[in-house]
């Protein structure tokens, strides 16, 4: 606005800039202050519902301890009713657990899947990569563990993998792959040589002696 123009020229300057530009503003604040509104109300409703969450995953783990039968009919129900939660992959690796106790490989194997599909943390996934290989070792499923092992998972994890691949490689008959598998899972240890690793690797190496 020029600072020469008189008072009354002003004013004559703001109302042609308000009949030409006041109902965008207008419309712009009032779209502003309902999105304002609209995210406060989303992040209260989305806390609302994780508080519900929550609570219903520490009722139904604390019935767990009751009655395994009542677990699985209310974990079941939990994941079908809260399919983006992240208790709902806690909740299937828990299912998959009491299936794994009871050597139902074939249930672990369906919840440890489940578990993979609903996964929103790489750590917790990876757990559920590293145990699905061990089912489905369980269920003869070899080739089907190797390739469960393929996608990268955090360097912690590079033990678990390559001693799976040795049990897996031993149990097939390829003792050579098996044998470079539990080294690979000795060198990629993170917190020191596992006893039961090292005896895997002596006794395959006896038996490796012996074939020759």
């Amino acid at each position: 606005m020029d600072i020469n123009q008189t008072e009354e020229q002003q004013v004559e300057s703001i109302k042609r800039f308000w009949s030409d530009n006041g109902n965008a503003i207008i419309a712009g604040l009032a779209i502003g202050f309902a999105g304002f509104i609209g995210l406060n109300y989303y992040n209260d409703h989305k806390l609302q519902q994780e508080l519900n969450t929550s609570e219903a995953y520490q009722t139904m783990i604390e019935a767990a301890a009751e009655d395994s039968v009542a677990f699985e009919t209310a974990g079941k129900a939990f994941i079908a009713e809260n399919d983006a939660s992240s208790y709902t992959m806690l909740t299937a690796i828990a299912l998959a657990k009491e299936a794994a106790e009871k050597q139902d490989w074939v249930k672990a194997e369906t919840y440890l899947t489940t578990a993979i599909e609903k996964s929103v943390d790489d750590g917790i996934k990876a757990i559920a990569i590293v145990r699905l290989a061990r089912v489905q070792l369980q269920l003869e499923k070899y080739e089907q563990a190797l390739v469960t092992l393929t996608p990268k998972l955090p360097a912690s994890f590079n033990a678990s993998v390559e001693e799976i691949k040795g049990d897996i490689y031993f149990t097939q008959g390829k003792t050579e792959l098996a044998r470079n598998a539990y080294q690979a899972a000795i060198d990629g240890a993170t917190e020191g040589t596992n006893p039961a690793l090292q005896m895997k690797l002596d006794n395959l190496a006896q038996v490796i002696n012996l074939s020759k």
